[in-house]
């Protein structure tokens, strides 16, 4: 009778060395890591110079009392901020910076959402509407000011079209009235780059696996419901990029407001930026230096929290 020979497990097949090489992550030579450095030393330098520095300055300089009426420079701590606080200043400044770039964040956004729907198929009559849609990223925001401001007149362009199909004559001050004026300028604003954040949504929405939308319309999910249920969680990462840009963008404006309103009528439309260049241009270099720290405040704690639960709620396909 043949006996059984004990047969022992076989032993884990050992990967060569080039296997885990390349399967794995191999760790970088010194004279490698040392070019890495190397080809971002320019770029450092740069952000170090024109962020860096500027940012330092500027936190220095807003808790300095720095006239143009004076030689010296003398350390009075808060008293930039409770001199600004007292006059009013501060206070309205930051609630109308908020305003301001609440609505030209929505208006971008949801206007770019809808231009996107609409022109995602490739085909010569959308190229067209893209190119048209993307002309106001190309215009000087001093000049897009321009020619709204004149647009807008009482007597414009505008208001006689309107004249046209409404009842009447139609003289509305669109930039005359406190309220009609922020919503106007924050609305302009959201126009001049609509046309960018359209491009990154179309964008977007060619990432989405045409296998996926082509299920949900044979399980009988209407559009909406594809877009609700399916489009819009995968375009969380573009979402993320354009609502993050569009609002920091909209903390900085300048151009446009400055062009059509100044900061009017009164001070409806005074910014954080204009209330920072009227400052400076009174010679009050502390106090400006003092809200243009306000303004990289109000970036820093609005756009990285927001950026943060955008990215938390992206999904990946």
């Amino acid at each position: 009778m043949t006996s059984l020979r004990h047969i022992s497990p076989a032993a884990p097949a050992v990967r060569p060395p080039r296997e885990r090489r390349i399967a794995g992550r191999s760790p970088l030579h010194p004279r490698r890591r040392a070019y890495h450095y190397a080809f971002a030393l320019p770029s450092i330098c740069l952000v170090f110079v024109f962020f860096v520095l500027p940012f330092v300055a500027n936190a220095f300089f807003a808790f300095m009392q720095w006239t143009g009426y004076s030689a010296t420079l003398t350390w009075t701590g808060l008293s930039n901020f409770e001199l600004l606080d007292q006059v009013g200043l501060l206070k309205h400044a930051i609630a109308v910076t908020a305003v301001y770039a609440v609505v030209a964040m929505a208006v971008q956004n949801g206007v770019g959402l809808a231009l996107a729907g609409a022109l995602q198929r490739t085909n010569r009559v959308n190229s067209v509407f893209r190119s048209v849609f993307f002309v106001p990223v190309l215009i000087s925001p001093l000049a897009a000011g321009y020619i709204w401001a004149a647009a807008l007149d009482a007597h414009g362009p505008v208001n006689g079209f309107l004249s046209t199909v409404l009842p009447g004559d139609f003289h509305y001050a669109w930039l005359g009235h406190d309220t009609s004026a922020l919503l106007t300028v924050a609305s302009i604003d959201a126009w001049k780059l609509s046309g960018l954040i359209t491009l990154v949504y179309i964008a977007g929405l060619n990432r989405i696996p045409e296998q996926i939308l082509q299920a949900a319309t044979l399980d009988g999910a209407s559009a909406w419901r594809r877009f609700w249920a399916i489009k819009l969680p995968l375009l969380a990462p573009a979402i993320t990029f354009n609502v993050t840009v569009s609002l920091v963008g909209a903390f900085s404006a300048l151009d446009v407001v400055f062009s059509t309103t100044a900061g009017g009528p009164g001070d409806a439309t005074t910014l954080l930026n204009v209330a920072v260049y009227t400052q400076y241009g009174q010679s009050f270099f502390g106090t400006a230096s003092a809200l243009s720290f306000v303004v990289t405040l109000m970036v820093l704690l609005t756009a990285v929290p927001l950026m943060g639960w955008l990215r938390r709620r992206e999904v990946s396909m």
